[in-house]
């Protein structure tokens, strides 16, 4: 069975980013064609905040250990200076090499105008892939001016925004024991 995770990487806890990435893991759920669980890791960044920088957290690292066991991980970030927030690429930054190895990744980018559409294809899937994951189709660009949209409006823009044809042929279908 399928495991989607979510990593939001807003500062602001339970933030507008986090409910739009909990908005794409449901439209992932949708247009997966295969099984699917329920339970996936889900970390809002910032309650790893205060220990991002501390040598050898413990809860940072337990965050990745949780998010590692997923199969496919919506990645979420609001657009500072034209880019991820600092706390995602902390957070990400403590990460081991190929982390994201065999991982899909579903990559979001929220902004304020879309003047930075392109920054989730040129400053976020660049992090992504370095860290191994791999990306359906493109990632996925959302203006914050649709975050006033209700949860099931917000999934629905999703599901249409997606490339469920990508997704798939990414997202390997379980095996099932006889």
């Amino acid at each position: 069975m399928t495991r989607i995770g979510v990593l939001a990487g807003n500062p602001r806890p339970a933030s507008r980013t986090w409910h739009a990435a909990l908005a794409l893991r449901d439209a992932v759920r949708q247009v997966l064609r295969h099984e699917v669980s329920d339970a996936g890791p889900l970390v809002d960044a910032a309650d790893l905040a205060q220990e991002v920088f501390t040598p050898g957290g413990a809860k940072v690292q337990s965050a990745l250990d949780e998010l590692a066991r997923a199969d496919v991980l919506v990645i979420a970030t609001p657009t500072y200076k034209a880019t991820y927030t600092g706390l995602l690429k902390a957070v990400l930054d403590r990460a081991p090499a190929d982390w994201l190895r065999g991982k899909v990744v579903v990559p979001l980018q929220i902004a304020a105008s879309d003047r930075h559409a392109l920054a989730v294809e040129v400053h976020l899937r660049p992090l992504l892939v370095e860290l191994g994951g791999r990306v359906a189709g493109r990632g996925v660009f959302l203006n914050e001016s649709a975050l006033a949209g209700t949860h099931d409006e917000l999934t629905e823009v999703f599901v249409r925004r997606l490339d469920a044809d990508a997704l798939n042929a990414l997202v390997p279908t379980p095996e099932v024991v006889l």
